[in-house]
């Protein structure tokens, strides 16, 4: 008889364990040939050496099941135990898992352009109005790409300005002062990854959430990094942000160009980094429209009102002092 622990890595023992430890009593009844004593994030288990080296290899198996589903069934258990396929693992097009196990895919053809174009490009510009996913896709293709450790690292970026208000200053420290400007982001991201997990590796800066200033100076390699709402951007902002690409790395680029909050002088980079950059070979760009919108169905009908709007307006139909019910 021999002993051995098994650590369970990257991953919340709870959901290894199930409600009550019910995942741990069946996997227990599975191997009657050894006593598994489980504490905090270790198995200690007891017995013949031939069943332990099933037993370890069948919860590595389950471990990288929790991490890319985030989830894991009795019926998962099993399957895996039995060396079958999952019901998840025989799902296609998931681009990775929310904390629920709800997939998430492209609901768009659109939305699938833009994973088809990070796939095949360095470098990719997603445009488009609000609701039409880009931002929450794009960290859904980081957050793949940290699971499948083709990146070590996620860092997401975003220009501090408001949106037609001043916050005026804001107390607390650095971290405090710049986190309603990145709340979005938080927000896609505490969809995707557990919140322990998510806090660990935020903390180890595997995770890293920074506004545009904090980029200047900086060689970005083996990451994954997103740049939300880039309309915001000077050009110089934005010239400077691009130029921080290093070695391993991917870049996406989103905004909307119908929310620009900067000055009425200021130019935006993100315009001036789409004329400038397309067609160059390694950069992709994407643009979404009301067709792809996946929020509340009267989100679709407000972006088309106000480009009925814009565009009548450009047309001399409407001044800013009476607005003509159609």
């Amino acid at each position: 008889m021999i002993e051995k622990h098994i650590v369970l890595e990257d991953i919340d023992p709870v959901v290894f364990y199930g409600v009550g430890n019910s995942h741990l009593q069946m996997v227990k009844s599975l191997y009657p040939k050894l006593r598994i004593v489980a504490r905090d994030n270790v198995l200690r288990v007891l017995g013949d050496e031939e069943e332990m080296a099933r037993l370890e290899e069948n919860v590595g198996k389950m471990l990288r099941h929790i991490v890319k589903y985030n989830t894991i069934s009795e019926e998962d258990i099993l399957d895996i135990i039995k060396g079958q396929q999952t019901k998840a693992d025989a799902v296609k097009g998931v681009v990775c898992y929310s904390i629920s196990g709800r997939p998430i895919k492209s609901r768009s053809e659109n939305q699938q352009r833009l994973i088809d174009a990070f796939e095949k490009n360095d470098m990719v510009f997603a445009v488009g109005p609000a609701g039409t996913g880009k931002t929450y896709l794009s960290i859904a293709l980081a957050v793949k790409a940290l699971k499948e450790k083709t990146a070590k690292k996620i860092i997401l970026s975003r220009p501090a300005v408001e949106a037609g208000e001043k916050l005026g200053f804001l107390p607390g420290d650095m971290k405090d002062k710049i986190d309603p400007y990145l709340q979005p982001l938080y927000d896609a991201l505490e969809d995707m990854i557990p919140q322990a997990r998510l806090q660990d590796m935020m903390e180890k800066h595997v995770i890293q959430i920074a506004p545009l200033a904090f980029m200047r100076g900086r060689t970005l390699s083996d990451a994954v990094v997103i740049l939300d709402e880039a309309q915001n951007t000077t050009p110089q902002q934005i010239r400077m942000f691009l130029t921080r690409m290093g070695w391993n790395t991917k870049m996406i680029i989103t905004g909307d160009m119908t929310q620009i909050d900067l000055p009425h002088h200021q130019l935006s980079g993100l315009k001036e980094a789409l004329r400038i950059l397309t067609g160059i070979d390694g950069i992709g760009v994407v643009e979404l429209g009301q067709k792809d919108i996946v929020r509340h169905k009267l989100v679709t009908r407000i972006v088309n009102a106000y480009d009925d709007y814009d565009r009548t307006k450009d047309e001399g139909v409407i001044d800013n002092y009476q607005i003509v019910n159609r």
